[in-house]
């Protein structure tokens, strides 16, 4: 594909611009660049500023509310958010739940749901994990038991992503307990304020409340919430597994990142001038970039696959794996950077309670917890030692 921007895409690259800054509220924009946490409320607030616009649903068909761009406008608009340092629309409605929702929902559920997900009136989360189920999740537990006009379900989800927010959770349960472990399985919309369900909090090394455990306890469930066809759900989990991975990449972070590592490691002194002037550590540095650029051309390239109307394949495995190892090393050269300055623990200014961290060095103080973070990332969505597993089998037929 042809990789150089044509005059209409540098126009739509302007309009995104003049968007941005028109609309991206300062303070959210400093809480990103400075790698602060954000709050439920920050990442509503700039959903519905999107939707207003009507630019959440990218990927999204027309028919259904989204925009209709081509895979390279939809690249420009993420590289621009990143740019920028936009909150980031998070997925599991927008880009995980609805996909499915469409390919296999009826009449009456993409109705109801996909203008809920398109303006965030709904909070989403994944209850795919379970205890002794994450890596092999074809093994899970969790029952639905159907009764009438209702499925009692009853099991435990684990490191269940902002679980404490959300009123829906789209759920792998076992229905068929006598059939093949990915032959039972079924695919359920919960509503989490639904009695039964218990969230309980798990705090992670940075001593953030990210992840939760979710208990259901003789959970009514109605038979109208099941998608598509019972006993048919780990097709559907592997349709939304596969544009899972595909966002994962973050290609456009990765860039706004690159540009801090750099700023960072330039006004650090190592034998009396700049460390990115070092020779070791400059060739990290340039390894990284060129990781980065091939990831972005890859990135292009499945998003063409996209738009011809092919779902994400194989190739969405390899976007997951090298995308967090492009992560994972942008973290650890940063730590690497900024050195004792990246020690000391601030919650406070992480918060946003304090305007400077304690170190007086803010770039180096969230530089620690953001390492400790991002070590998820090879794990969630699948394992990177799965994700291998995959490309072998499907591209390599190893």
């Amino acid at each position: 594909m042809d990789l150089n921007y044509t005059a209409e895409d540098l126009a739509f690259r302007d309009t995104v611009r003049a968007f941005l800054e028109a609309n991206l509220p300062k303070d959210l924009q400093q809480k990103v660049l400075n790698h602060k946490r954000l709050s439920k409320e920050d990442f509503v607030r700039w959903h519905k500023i999107v939707a207003k616009q009507g630019w959440v649903g990218t990927g999204w068909p027309v028919e259904y509310g989204g925009t209709g761009w081509t895979p390279v406008q939809r690249h420009i608009w993420e590289e621009e958010c990143a740019h920028a340092g936009t909150p980031a629309i998070l997925p599991f409605g927008v880009n995980m739940v609805a996909p499915v929702i469409m390919a296999f929902g009826n009449e009456a559920q993409k109705r109801h749901y996909l203008p809920r997900i398109l303006n965030c009136d709904d909070w989403w989360c994944q209850g795919y994990s379970e205890p002794g189920s994450g890596s092999d999740l074809a093994s899970l537990k969790t029952r639905a038991e159907r009764d009438g006009d209702y499925y009692i379900v009853n099991g435990q989800k684990t490191w269940t992503t902002l679980a404490q927010h959300a009123d829906m959770i789209f759920c792998l349960v076992r229905t068929d307990p006598n059939a093949r472990k990915q032959e039972g399985i079924s695919f359920l919309l919960i509503d989490m304020h639904t009695p039964g369900i218990t969230v309980r909090p798990i705090i992670m090394l940075d001593e953030e409340h990210e992840v939760n455990e979710v208990f259901f306890d003789n959970v009514k469930v109605p038979v109208q919430n099941l998608i598509g066809e019972e006993n048919k759900g780990w097709t559907y989990a592997k349709y939304l597994l596969g544009h899972e991975r595909t966002n994962i990449a973050a290609v456009g972070r990765a860039k706004r990142e690159l540009v801090f590592l750099k700023r960072l490691a330039g006004k650090q002194m190592k034998g009396g001038r700049p460390l990115l002037e070092d020779p070791v550590y400059a060739a990290k540095v340039a390894s990284l970039e060129i990781e980065i650029m091939a990831l972005e051309m890859t990135v292009l390239r499945v998003l063409s696959q996209e738009s011809a109307k092919r779902g994400p394949g194989p190739e969405a495995s390899m976007l997951k794996v090298k995308g967090t190892e492009v992560q994972q090393a942008l973290t650890e050269l940063m730590v690497e950077a900024a050195g004792p300055y990246a020690m000391p623990f601030d919650p406070a200014y992480l918060e946003g309670e304090h305007e400077h961290s304690v170190t007086q060095d803010d770039d180096a103080a969230p530089l620690a917890p953001y390492y400790f973070n991002f070590r998820k990332t090879s794990i969630y969505g699948g394992s990177n030692e799965i994700q291998k597993n995959i490309i072998s089998q499907m591209i390599l037929g190893l």
